[in-house]
């Protein structure tokens, strides 16, 4: 019987040293280069690592959590397509969690850590909670958070600046002469809810535009819930020339409703949505989003859990993604959106950096 790649043929073929491969097997920490070598070299020899056994040796499972509220939303599939390429260049393989944003489920997932069932975990709570903090500073594996924790908290941290983004998108109604912005929002005493609400009313203030309750409606980050927040508000006050959504999903939801009532977009009502998911460009009328980078978040959380993972005794880091306006049919029109694209090749981008706010 022919025997089978070892690691002496894996670092001939690689280029590397016999070491290096077997630090590489064992998941010990080295360069990203080589590790990428390596593992190209072992898949086109046919070698199959045991993974029992290399985890019972090395004391990792090569597997990697991501911990997500909603696994439809296409916010965390954009994260997940840039996560999953970071980890497996890697060497790790990522596994996914759908919580449905139950904080009990959540707090869950972070006491599993210590089964070992994985060697670290990102997530991306819509609440954190006093036990969220509690579990996260004992955790027993890496952790690296996406979204808003109290400042002084010992984590790996990703954040959006969606304060700045929703002033860019209320700046922007405004410049085409939109004074009366309402706005559908979700839950409250969610991270991005409470803040999207603060950064609307000191939006709104800057522009010298007063803030009126009767304008304001609170649902759902769903696009059910958001056409349910919008009929509401334009029931209750059908003066409103603007429509600032927390999401896009809630976003689709109202230019539903919009629809149905009659109302022309982005003439009667201009609709702005948060996120610049796939489902903006695709909408009808396309839809104006501020991005919040989710893509990026993705990789730099990624990053972020493997440095950790090769450095478990460095500080806490923080990086903070900036917000930038991507304008679409939904608030200049078709023929203007047509006109910008074809002159640029592609959608218009307003970028603007981030001045350190959370989201």
């Amino acid at each position: 019987m022919a025997e089978g790649p070892t690691i002496n043929t894996i670092a001939e073929r690689a280029g590397v040293s016999i070491a290096s491969v077997s630090r590489v097997l064992n998941g010990l920490p080295t360069r990203q280069e080589t590790v990428r070598k390596v593992l190209a070299a072992a898949e086109e020899l046919g070698y199959v690592r045991n993974a029992v056994a290399r985890s019972l040796k090395s004391r990792r499972t090569h597997q990697v959590a991501f911990a997500m509220a909603d696994i439809g939303n296409p916010v965390y599939l954009a994260m997940v397509r840039q996560i999953q390429p970071v980890l497996k260049a890697a060497g790790y393989r990522l596994v996914l969690h759908s919580t449905d944003a139950i904080a009990a489920d959540e707090i869950d997932v972070l006491h599993s850590l210590g089964e070992r069932y994985v060697d670290g975990l990102i997530m991306s709570p819509l609440r954190v909670t006093e036990e969220h903090l509690k579990m996260i500073a004992t955790a027993r594996a890496p952790v690296v958070i996406i979204g808003s924790v109290p400042e002084g908290t010992r984590v790996d941290n990703v954040r959006a600046d969606s304060r700045t983004g929703v002033k860019l998108a209320i700046d922007h109604l405004y410049e085409l002469g939109r004074r009366r912005i309402g706005f559908v929002n979700g839950p409250l005493d969610t991270v991005p809810g409470a803040a999207r609400a603060a950064a609307y009313r000191e939006a709104l203030k800057e522009r010298g535009l007063p803030y009126d309750e009767e304008i304001v409606e609170v649902g759902d980050f769903y696009r059910a819930e958001g056409a349910r927040a919008a009929r509401a508000l334009l029931d209750r006050a059908p003066g409103v020339d603007a429509l600032m959504c927390a999401n896009d999903l809630i976003a689709l939801g109202a230019l539903d409703v919009l629809r149905a009532a009659g109302l022309r977009v982005p003439e009667d009502v201009a609709v702005v949505g948060m996120d610049d998911t796939d489902l903006a460009a695709a909408s009808w009328p396309s839809l104006t989003s501020v991005s919040l980078g989710s893509a990026e978040r993705g990789k730099a959380a990624a990053e972020l859990l493997l440095d950790r993972l090769n450095d478990m005794d460095r500080q806490p880091r923080v990086v903070t993604v900036a917000p930038r306006l991507v304008i679409r049919a939904s608030t200049v029109g078709e023929a203007t959106d047509h006109q910008a694209r074809a002159s640029t090749g592609e959608t218009v981008n307003i970028p603007l950096q981030s001045k350190g706010g959370t989201p």
